[in-house]
């Protein structure tokens, strides 16, 4: 079941005494299962692990190209209309992908289709040639791009997307997660970069989601100092991702990686994530973002509380 559960969800959540209204896209939740939430306002926003990766790379991507946050909605309400956000290797004659784009109208190869990164820049490409597309209803602005047989049926997706692009860009603190298992650990070796696999793999993930990182944590024959006794920085299991100085701007970029790393917590063996005051723990997933109490030791108090920098540990 992977359409939209809008009444059945509202109905729950009401018998449950929760005040708001809940979007279930990902369809019904079995208990037990993985998966994730955007909240914003009164509304809960939930996705499948799968969904949650796919939303949190097209977000990163209008992230990284400066585009506004509505830019990301758009993408994300046609996404889910055309695909579930799933990466789909068929559809309605020639169509592929996330965005169900077609080869022979021009869109690329069906190769380069079926590159969800590819997708997502074609999209937006066209996107932001469409004039006034900030201020139009994205519904409209969906079908501007993909000139679909019924442009109206973006607009059931609205709500949806803009509560999930608020969180993913990072206007909405602390308003993605996700509810995953706690990985095992992986007991890998560091390699000559200083991380493990696992923490190299992530650190790619990062940079070819938002582009030039500022990162630090780790170097190349590991590190000895600087960090508390315990720290997955002396395994190599720990990047640190710098935005830096501390304003709003930065507030939001941070936010905007902190969220991507819970949303593809599964993919990466994401164990912890701090920033700003906040904690994410696979651990204690169910539990979403916590207070994060700063170490009791001497130190840059903006640094300690990770004002500044985002930590990311993995298994």
């Amino acid at each position: 079941m992977r359409r939209s559960v809008v009444a059945g969800a509202t109905l729950l959540a009401m018998g449950a005494g929760v005040v708001g209204f809940v979007v279930w896209q990902g369809g019904v939740t079995l208990p037990g299962a993985d998966y994730c939430e955007a909240s914003g306002g009164d509304t809960v926003a939930r996705l499948d692990p799968d969904q949650a990766h796919y939303a949190a790379l097209i977000t990163a991507v209008a992230v990284r190209r400066q585009l506004p946050a509505r830019a990301a909605s758009i993408a994300l309400a046609a996404a889910y209309q055309e695909s579930k956000l799933a990466n789909l290797d068929y559809g309605d004659r020639d169509s592929l992908g996330l965005f169900q784009q077609r080869p022979s109208q021009g869109w690329g190869s069906a190769r380069e289709i079926l590159d969800p990164y590819y997708a997502t820049e074609t999209f937006y490409d066209a996107l932001i040639t469409v004039d006034g597309y900030q201020s139009m209803p994205i519904y409209q602005a969906a079908q501007a791009v993909q000139r679909s047989a019924d442009g109206t049926a973006y607009r059931q997706h609205e709500a949806w997307a803009r509560v999930v692009a608020s969180a993913l860009t990072g206007y909405s603190e602390a308003g993605f997660t996700c509810r995953v298992d706690s990985p095992s650990p992986s007991g890998q070796p560091t390699r000559a970069s200083g991380l493990t696999a696992n923490a190299d793999a992530l650190l790619d993930d990062a940079r070819r989601a938002f582009g030039p990182l500022s990162v630090g944590g780790f170097e190349s024959g590991g590190v000895r100092s600087g960090h508390q006794p315990g720290s997955a920085h002396y395994e190599g299991r720990a990047v640190d991702f710098f935005f830096r100085p501390i304003d709003a701007a930065n507030n939001r970029r941070g936010w905007a990686l902190a969220h991507y790393m819970v949303a593809n917590a599964s993919r990466r063996a994401v164990r912890t994530v701090i920033f700003d005051d906040r904690i994410w723990t696979a651990a204690r997933s169910d539990e979403g973002w916590r207070h994060y109490d700063e170490p009791d030791t001497s130190g840059d108090p903006d640094v300690l509380r990770h004002l500044d920098h985002v930590h990311v540990d993995v298994a």
